[in-house]
């Protein structure tokens, strides 16, 4: 059996009892737990105020004189107002987190006879969240002549035996898809239906979930999100194996993956465990997993099955228990019609399957991505950068355009983010900003050393062929830079800063009105404003 750990309320008024023999002809719940012939209470964890420190010292001494073995363990938690849930359940949360639990090696009763009916309701709820990972504890006294010991019973949250209060708190699922989004406000229904059924299946199962999407969309930091969800509500307790299939090749990828024994082959001078075993009791993340070879498939899919492997060179299969989130940027149905992936191995991971779209597909997320990158900036570099509200509205205007490919996804956005921050030491983005940025991102996403695609309807294939490459590259930069900013004047600007001082004469706006019109080309032309 494994120990057993109780945690609970001090009684402020169960608990009582006059100091002397008369103490024990009374039932006092606390107490009373730890006198059942048939309950073992390794360890007590003791919940009580400032104000009641006597009377727990008090109690915890009466549980050493009737059961040795327990280790009490007093643990002060005082509320300002006992009776306000939102206080006594934010408290409570917060112990729950912190708390040390280990359910692999122990169990955990969660007594609610004491403390006042609100913390008795917020102990039910934390444990039916599992952030406290035991069963509830019940006692109560024996009917008939007063004696100490009492009865007791334990409640098992197993919600899907009792339909009628399996429905979960709104804001308990709110709390965890906001946590699985890093809480992003998405605002994509498409997707924030996607995040709901996944930290559904995140917290009630184990089974492999399949992760997929191009390139960027955030398949290996949604992966790391449901591992820290699920370690939060203390499903697991290994780690986070992640590994990018494509850096596995040749015969180093069976060693990466199930581990070798020392003298395996040349070079192996040790024994090497290998990710599988690493992610034992936790996570194994197998990013871009088409790129395996049909031979790590054929032994990926066995340790799924039967939580077994055989290290490269060993005689006895070792064992691991981990669950697999699998990503990849491939169509796995056409790789297994092209006999590139095991259809075995596919039909085991498709139960749970989920797409995740491109920003292209989701361009109404833009904004509040665009502030947790600014957010994410000023934790990465230790200085807060804001855009003012003109380049703010222009940047989106790009960004929302369905003329901006966003090929590389959120990791584009990000890195966009990172270039405009980096560049604003003053801690504002401007406009001259954003519009440089939107000129490099649209010569990015051309794929074309002439640039031709920030030029294609804009002008007739026939009149592009007559204009030398040069002035094609120079041309799709100046469109590039114009339809970045709010008018003609603050182009110019951005264009001739440089040669500003030299001359004269500062109108860029006309300056730039020439050189457009040599093309036959104009500012409504080019910009559609």
């Amino acid at each position: 059996m494994k120990p057993l750990t109780v945690i609970g309320f001090l009684g402020s008024t169960l608990d009582a009892a006059k100091f002397g023999p008369s103490r024990w002809n009374k039932w006092r719940p606390t107490v009373s737990i730890c006198m059942q012939e048939d309950l073992r209470v390794d360890r007590f964890i003791l919940l009580h105020g400032t104000y009641h420190r006597r009377l727990a010292e008090y109690v915890a001494d009466d549980i050493r004189d009737v059961s040795p073995e327990t280790e009490v363990a007093p643990h002060l938690l005082d509320f300002d107002d006992p009776w306000d849930f939102e206080e006594v359940y934010g408290k409570l949360l917060d112990f729950a987190r912190s708390f040390p639990f280990d359910p692999d090696n122990q169990d955990y009763l969660i007594h609610i006879t004491t403390g006042t009916h609100v913390a008795q309701i917020c102990l039910f709820l934390l444990t039916e969240a599992r952030y406290l990972p035991g069963k509830l504890l019940q006692t109560q006294p024996q009917r008939g002549a007063p004696q100490p010991v009492g009865t007791w019973s334990a409640i098992d949250l197993d919600l899907s035996r009792y339909d009628s209060i399996a429905t979960r708190f709104a804001e308990a699922s709110a709390e965890s898809a906001s946590f699985l989004k890093n809480g992003i406000e998405t605002r994509n229904a498409a997707f924030n239906r996607m995040i709901d059924e996944i930290e559904q299946v995140a917290v009630r199962s184990r089974a492999p979930i399949l992760l997929m999407g191009p390139t960027g969309a955030g398949k290996s930091q949604l992966a790391r999100k449901i591992y820290e969800l699920k370690k939060l509500r203390h499903q697991i307790g290994g780690a986070f194996v992640e590994v990018n299939c494509a850096t596995l090749k040749g015969d180093s990828a069976m060693s990466a993956l199930f581990g070798h024994r020392k003298g395996a082959f040349t070079g192996a001078v040790q024994d090497r465990p290998g990710l599988l075993k690493t992610a034992d009791k936790g996570v194994l993340f197998l990013d871009e997993i088409g790129e395996l070879g049909l031979d790590e498939q054929a032994m990926i899919l066995r340790a799924i099955e039967d939580g077994r492997f055989l290290p490269v060179g060993a005689d006895k299969e070792t064992a691991s228990d981990f669950q697999l989130i699998a990503g990849t940027n491939r169509d796995l149905v056409d790789e297994v019609a092209a006999g590139r992936f095991r259809e075995d191995l596919f039909a085991r991971l498709n139960l749970w399957t989920f797409s995740l779209p491109g920003l292209a597909e989701r361009r109404e997320d833009i904004a509040p991505n665009l502030d947790y990158e600014l957010e994410r900036f000023a934790e990465r570099e230790g200085m807060r950068v804001t855009f003012n509200k003109e380049a703010r509205d222009r940047y989106l205007r790009f960004a929302e355009d369905p003329g901006s490919r966003w090929r590389g996804n959120f990791r584009d956005l990000a890195a966009s983010i990172t270039r405009m921050a980096t560049l604003s030491p003053a801690g504002r983005i401007d406009i001259d900003t954003v519009a440089f940025e939107s000129a490099r991102l649209r010569s990015l996403w051309s794929g074309d050393k002439h640039a031709g695609d920030a030029l294609d309807g804009l002008l007739s294939a026939d009149r592009l062929s007559q204009i030398d490459p040069f002035d094609r590259v120079q041309l799709a930069y100046v469109v590039g830079v114009c339809r970045g900013c709010g008018s003609l004047s603050a182009a110019g600007r951005q264009l001739f800063s440089a040669s500003r001082e030299q001359r004269r004469s500062t109108n860029d706006a006309d300056r730039l009105r020439k050189y457009l019109a040599r093309f036959d080309l104009d500012w409504i032309s080019v910009t559609g404003e």
